[in-house]
Parts: C-alpha cells; structure tokens; sequence
C-alpha cells in the first residue's frame, strides 16, 4: 500500500514548470505544501515580463481559482487548505515564529532556511504522510538534510538522456557509391533508425561517400561543389556540411542541433536561411533567444521589440553574426565610409532585405508566425513550457531550427536533463507521424585557436553539466 505524501515546494519548483503540481497531487492522493516564503518569492517574480514571470502569474492564476476550505491558525502553524480541480490540494504554510532571521545581505540564504524550516514543521503537522521537500536546487536540498527532511528532486530531473547516433557509418563497396543517389536507405541498411539522418558509406579500399536522408528515408548524398555554390560562407568540416546540406534541401520542418561553442551553429543557420528566403521559400528570419538575460533582465530590458540598444546589447550573437556575413559579402571598402559604419550599413541592409525579426518570448504570446524560418537559439536555456510556446506560434509554412548547447546551461532553473533542447533531442528516437525531424551534434570548434585550446583542457569536464 503506497503512503500518501505532501510535497513542500521550493520557488524553482514553480518557476520552473507550474504544471507538476497536478503531477505531483497523483489524483488527490498528494498535498502541495507552499511555504509563505515562496509565496513571497514569486510575488517578486510576477512582475517581471521573463519567463519566470510568466510561470509566477500561472501559479497566481491558479491560486486565484481555488477554494478555500479551511484556515487552521494554530500556536506554531498556520494553514490556508485550498482546493483546485476538485482532486488538487494546496495548502499554504507558515509559521508563527521562525528560528531564523532575515539577513538583507544574504536573503536568498535567510529565505531558503525559512522554506526548510516549514519543511521540517510539515513533518509535525501531517503525521500520517511522508513529507518530501521539492527543489531543484542542489544546495538546498543538502541543507534540508540538517533539517532531517527528506529530499527529492524532480522526476524528470533525473531522467536519462539517451544514446545518439545520428551520423551512422556504413561498411560498403565503392562500386555501389555511384548508384545510392535517390534510392531507399533501407536498401543497403536494413536495420536503419528514423534518427539515423546521416550516413558515412565506408569503403575497404579506404574511399568514402556522404548522404543525409530524407523523412521518407530516401539518400541525398552530398556534392559540395553543387549544394554549397554561391553561399559566402561555406561548412568546412563534415557535419557543417550534413547540417547546411540537410537545411537547404528543405526536407524538414525541425533541425535540432546540439552543439559546442564556436562549431559555427549560428551562423550556418542564418547563411542558410538567407538562400530559402532569397529563393522565396519563405518570407522571413525570425530570431528568438531565451538566454540568461532574458530570464533575468526581461523587465529591465522590456519585451516589446524594435529597440536598437536592446537589439545590440541583449542580441550580440545575432549582431556579431550578421555582421561576420556582411564583411563577407563586402567586396570593396566604400570610402566614404569609416569601416566600421559602413559594415553597420551592410548589417542593416541584411535585416531588411531579410526580413529579420527578434523575438522575445515573452512576446510570442498571442502570436501566429507564418511563412518564415524561426531559429530559436540558446535554447538549452529554455524551459519545456517556452519551446511549447514558440513551437504552437508556427503555422504549416514555417521552418524552425532549435540549436543551443548542453554545456553552456546559464539558467539556474534548468539542467541538461529538463531543458527544450534535451527534451527536443529525445523525440529523435521516436517516430514522428506529422512532423519531420533532423538532428546533429556539432562537436567542433571552428572559432579559432583559443576555443580550440580550451576545448582539449576543459572539454571532459563541461560533459556533466
């Protein structure tokens, strides 16, 4: 017989995803506890136009719609028992009396005490349940062991990432490579995988050919002097060209691509989106970053677009970007410009005749996005909830490229296990009925010999991040 438990929530539990409170209540078996500190916290975060805030008004919206149905006001505890849905129960807890003190110098410490101490109370106050402190918080769930409270995490923290193989390398004659064009990849790999999209033909004489393969499993292979002819900026390594090939054949309507920094996702992914629009495949680029600045400095920065500074401060790696492709395309210095107004001038021109938009989350809302390339970049910074928001934005004619990596996780909210990124990685080893899919991990620097360095000297350590 399963005991029945009471979840005492920390802030990051909310804030991170407000609808596992359901999960968590199992059907009415389950109380959700919150801490009056919490309450307190998210107040903050309500009025701030982040993602964060976002996730703090859907919890004040719930709350709003619960009925209350008792408020105990005991000597040592107070309790608000709510009720939302009939089968969710949220009781609001607090203290009469906190051991301990608030400290304006260390308030994040001064509050995470106050939480754990409703923890260890809750202990007391529901003797015929398992009390279970939730947080994502590493730090925090250490100190509530001083509390004697257990501690979990969440379930999806802890899943597992799979396995991916989405380069597979294939034994086969070199007489054959000439006739793979266009034909079924099931014809020479009877036990190819939907997230097999790429394919290295390896011959025993040592040649060897490359292909990516469409939704319907049909080979394309590839042929760098055709299917890279014309673009000012080229792939110079293998799975560039499998990730630029595999956008320009505009075979799928998702490119998820994990990658290190400085492998050149960014800009492989604007280069190529230029060509489609060019080519009138669709009718604009828009560019959505959820990195750490919009998490914290949404309401400082605004979310409503248009803003220049916004643009050059908040969106460096779209400036620097259009700007390494506007010295390219610029075959002589105009002099009658300073250099560098002049490659301003250029950036400008791109954003216009590409139609180029930024995109804050916090704005999509509402929205409907049609006929254009959507690239959603830094997105292991974004939570589930905001790659659900993006992604219902898009009508039929759009085409969206997710790329971020799982070793540069600034959001302290999210880790390689929970993020969009990781979340969007997983459904590669699932078959898709309405929607195709492609994937890669680009896993080298082509930044220069700085990111090189540093990825042979830190590049095991940033795998458990």
């Amino acid at each position: 017989m399963s005991v029945n438990k009471v979840y005492v929530l920390d802030t990051n539990i909310i804030l991170h995803n407000t609808n596992f409170i359901k999960e968590l209540c199992d059907g009415g078996n389950n109380i959700i506890v919150i801490p009056e500190t919490v309450l307190i916290e998210l107040e903050d975060f309500k009025k701030n136009f982040s993602e964060l805030g976002y996730q703090a008004r859907s919890f004040a919206r719930m709350l709003a719609s619960c009925k209350v149905e008792e408020v105990d006001s005991g000597e040592i505890f107070r309790v608000v028992k709510m009720r939302y849905d009939d089968d969710i129960a949220i009781h609001l807890f607090s203290k009469t009396l906190y051991t301990s003190d608030i400290d304006s110098q260390f308030i994040n410490e001064s509050n995470d005490k106050r939480i754990l101490e409703v923890a260890s109370g809750a202990q007391e106050y529901y003797v015929d349940y398992k009390v279970i402190f939730l947080s994502l918080d590493v730090y925090a769930r250490m100190f509530g062991l001083f509390y004697n409270v257990t501690v979990e995490s969440l379930r999806e923290d802890r899943s597992d990432v799979p396995e991916f193989e989405f380069v597979k390398q294939l034994p086969l004659d070199s007489a054959l490579f000439n006739t793979l064009d266009k034909k079924l990849i099931s014809e020479f790999d009877p036990e190819h995988k939907s997230s097999n999209y790429c394919y290295e033909f390896v011959s025993p004489d040592g040649n060897s050919e490359h292909a990516i393969i469409s939704p319907a499993g049909i080979i394309y292979m590839l042929n760098e002097e055709l299917d890279f002819r014309g673009l000012e900026v080229k792939p110079i390594n293998l799975k560039q060209k499998f990730f630029m090939k595999a956008l320009l054949s505009n075979m799928y309507d998702i490119h998820v691509i994990d990658a290190r920094a400085g492998s050149g996702k960014t800009l492989m992914a604007f280069v190529a989106a230029m060509r489609l629009v060019s080519k009138g495949s669709y009718e604009k680029i828009v560019y959505v970053r959820n990195s750490i600045e919009s998490v914290d400095k949404g309401a400082d920065v605004g979310y409503l677009s248009g803003n220049d500074e916004k643009f050059r401060i908040y969106n460096m790696a779209l400036y620097d970007t259009l700007e390494f492709i506007a010295k390219k395309r610029m075959k002589k210095r105009d002099n009658t410009q300073e250099p560098q107004m002049a490659i301003e001038k250029k950036v400008q021109e791109l954003i216009t005749k590409y139609n180029i938009e930024k995109l804050w989350p916090g704005e999509a809302r509402g929205r409907t996005l049609s006929n254009a390339i959507v690239i959603l970049d830094e997105w292991q910074n974004s939570s589930n909830n905001t790659t659900q928001l993006i992604l219902s934005r898009l009508d039929n004619n759009c085409k969206a490229i997710v790329i971020g990596s799982n070793r540069q996780i600034d959001n302290m909210y999210l880790n390689r296990f929970n993020n969009g990124l990781t979340s969007l990685l997983k459904q590669t080893k699932k078959e898709q009925t309405h929607i195709s899919l492609f994937a890669i991990e680009l896993d080298k620097s082509v930044r220069g010999k700085f990111s090189h360095f540093a990825d042979e000297i830190f590049g095991e350590s940033d795998k458990s991040t």
